[in-house]
């Protein structure tokens, strides 16, 4: 679906718990996320850095959403 949504010129990040499925799906902008039962979480934080551990995703996300990509990147940082 990634792929069908940016054919008609809107960019789209993929954030994924697997990087290599996104790979293989075909995803152009791949942010990697926390791990795969709280890809934007980790209830183990307290509150206050858990959700500045969200922040830090959701901004990598807008970064790549900006970034021209011609072949399929994974924004690590």
């Amino acid at each position: 679906m990634v792929k069908e949504i940016e054919r008609t010129g809107l960019p789209v990040v993929h954030i994924c718990t697997v990087v290599p499925i996104s790979l293989t799906v075909g995803a152009n902008r791949i942010v990697p996320a926390v791990a795969i039962p709280y890809p934007l979480g980790n209830p183990t934080l307290e509150h206050a850095e858990e959700k500045k551990l969200r922040a830090r995703l959701v901004k990598r996300a807008l970064n790549a959403l900006t970034q021209p990509v011609d072949s399929q990147t994974v924004f690590e940082k």
